[in-house]
């Protein structure tokens, strides 16, 4: 089952985000409710501890929790997408908002994906993340000419990429290493493979007009 978290970062209403699957949950992370309104989605569940909500109005069951707690209401959100089932997250409004938040969003991605099997999915329509990591090759299909990044999480042994405009075979990438970024799709489809380490593969597909 996918669903969709939206949380309070940047969203981009583009063709990409339009044509990915009708999530059969969608989860809403206190602000990130405004996203709703924008893409015509009915909200399954709101939670959060609602201080960055104010002006909202979202006919949806609401599940309130403090301001003191031990974790963001985007965690929360999984956890609620988690126990109704869901084996596919795309967290939307991910990038664009407070950095500490979209880093967190990342690594979080890399430990569901790792510990738990789950693929995730980070955007905010005109910017993607997957994780990558030994146990989770990627197959991408992404237009010729958009920009690709491999993030270096951790050091990284037997990085293989292919279809873009710089590919590697086996290659060692240091953690934050430059080498991996700003490559380019060169189609039809860039397959990710690593042997060691964790890293996000980031993408821009398309700019807004």
């Amino acid at each position: 089952m996918i669903a969709w978290i939206l949380v309070g970062g940047r969203v981009v209403d583009t063709p990409t985000l339009r044509a990915l699957p009708t999530p059969a949950l969608v989860v809403a992370a206190d602000g990130g409710a405004r996203h709703a309104a924008t893409l015509g989605l009915n909200v399954d569940l709101w939670v959060g501890d609602f201080d960055s909500s104010a002006g909202l109005n979202l006919n949806a069951p609401r599940e309130v929790f403090p301001t003191a707690k031990d974790a963001t209401d985007a965690e929360l959100a999984v956890q609620a997408a988690l126990s109704r089932g869901a084996r596919e997250l795309v967290i939307l409004g991910a990038f664009g908002g407070r950095f500490d938040h979209t880093l967190a969003l990342a690594l979080g991605a890399l430990r569901l994906a790792g510990q738990r099997g789950l693929r995730v999915t980070l955007t905010s329509g005109d910017e993607w993340g997957w994780p990558l990591l030994p146990a989770s090759p990627l197959t991408l299909a992404l237009p010729p000419g958009a920009t690709l990044s491999v993030l270096a999480l951790a050091d990284l042994q037997g990085l293989t990429l292919r279809g873009v405009r710089w590919p590697l075979t086996g290659a060692a990438i240091p953690q934050g290493s430059g080498w991996t970024v700003s490559n380019e799709v060169a189609g039809p489809a860039v397959t990710a493979q690593l042997g060691a380490g964790q890293a996000l593969l980031t993408a821009l597909p398309e700019r807004p007009a």
